[in-house]
């Protein structure tokens, strides 16, 4: 799909797929989304420029995601998609500047581009004059998104920090299975966090890179992007801080809860080694007496029956006792 935009009272314009190509007129935004080899060519005649492959968008080598070419900035970041669910995706977006005109290129739709697209065609909406500031806004509207989704993370850990540490006279079992559970939520927001910071690295690559390049650009719409561009990075060094808290939280819950279910089942086998340990006389008494031997006096004895029962009680009953007392029990 390719979506075209030009700048119309200093406010982006939607054109017509055909108008937007066969105008001489400057267009400022070309959006490519999923976009099939010939909108690819369309694009690639119109601005003579090379636009990546998906294949060559994924790789991860500096000089592969940040370069120049044909008189165009390349640069491609890592972005987040479906960070409300519970599988957050990692999706590479490329950002092409020439001149005055910006080509993204994705082959998913990150929500801050259906945000950004609905605002600045609005009568209020953000100033537009180059592709430039269009593609500063689109990062701004990332670290939007990306913040609030770390607002959402931070709430849930608190969650389950309280349950992890709770007061609970549930059974053992019972809290084990709670544990379980627990420690998948953690894993949940381990990745989502993992992904989080890694995009939040790849923006400060790609602004740093940005702001390295001298543009092209009136001076009056570079003073204005510099403005811009310091915040972007104020903003992603800001929430990579936060980020990289809330993962050091997200470990500790996870040691937490991997010693408290250790705590669990140490209980539990303390339980039947008490157990073993009591039983163990009375099963040595009644192993003695099970022998019937002629020579053992007891046999013919009227009150050896009972007398072997009373045995075993008692040796029950004495590390029972002594277990009591040291708090074993």
């Amino acid at each position: 799909m390719l979506r075209i935009y030009k700048s119309q009272n200093s406010r982006l314009v939607l054109v017509d797929l055909l108008d937007g190509l066969a105008s001489q007129e400057a267009m400022i935004w070309f959006d490519l989304f999923n976009p099939s080899s010939e909108e690819t060519r369309l694009v690639e005649d119109r601005l003579g420029i090379e636009i990546p492959t998906r294949d060559e968008m994924q790789e991860i080598e500096l000089s592969d995601r940040l370069y120049q070419e044909d008189g165009a900035e390349f640069m491609t970041m890592t972005a987040t998609a479906k960070l409300d669910s519970d599988y957050p995706v990692k999706v590479p977006v490329t950002f092409i500047l020439k001149g005055t005109t910006l080509v993204t290129v994705r082959h998913a739709d990150p929500k801050p581009f259906q945000i950004y697209a609905n605002r600045i065609q609005k009568p209020n909406g953000a100033v537009c004059e180059t592709g430039e500031l269009v593609m500063l806004g689109l990062l701004e509207a990332m670290i939007d998104r990306t913040a609030d989704a770390l607002e959402r993370a931070g709430s849930d850990i608190d969650a389950i920090s309280r349950e992890v540490f709770r007061k609970s006279n549930a059974s053992a079992t019972k809290k084990t299975r709670d544990l379980q559970s627990l420690i998948e939520q953690i894993g949940q927001k381990g990745d989502l966090l993992t992904v989080i910071r890694e995009s939040l690295v790849s923006i400060g690559r790609l602004v740093a890179y940005h702001v390295a390049i001298e543009g092209s650009t009136p001076r009056k719409a570079a003073k204005e992007s510099r403005q811009r561009v310091k915040l972007i990075q104020r903003d992603a060094a800001s929430l990579g801080d936060h980020a990289l808290f809330l993962s050091n939280k997200i470990n500790f819950l996870l040691d937490a809860t991997l010693g408290l279910i250790n705590l669990e089942q140490n209980q539990i086998i303390k339980i039947f080694s008490v157990a073993a340990v009591v039983f163990l006389p009375p099963t040595l008494v009644a192993s003695i007496y099970g022998m019937n031997f002629e020579a053992m006096p007891e046999l013919h004895w009227k009150l050896g029956y009972p007398f072997g029962l009373a045995a075993m009680v008692i040796s029950a009953l004495l590390p029972y006792l002594y277990f009591k007392r040291r708090g074993w029990l």
